[in-house]
């Protein structure tokens, strides 16, 4: 048998035994994901106000 059409048959196998979250995990999982970037961004945000004004005293 053709090797790559039995890569595909153990491929489609293979995604009928995963587990897929339903509607409120990913629901859940969307909503921390964002706070994280938020927090992120506003932590990144902070540290370029910060070095960006010490540039600024520096190198007048």
């Amino acid at each position: 048998m053709n090797p790559l059409i039995q890569y595909f048959r153990d491929a489609r196998a293979e995604l009928g035994r995963v587990t897929w979250p339903n509607r409120e995990q990913v629901i859940e999982g969307t909503q921390a994901v964002l706070v994280f970037v938020i927090a992120i961004t506003l932590v990144v945000y902070l540290y370029d106000l910060i070095f960006g004004s010490l540039v600024k005293l520096v190198l007048p």
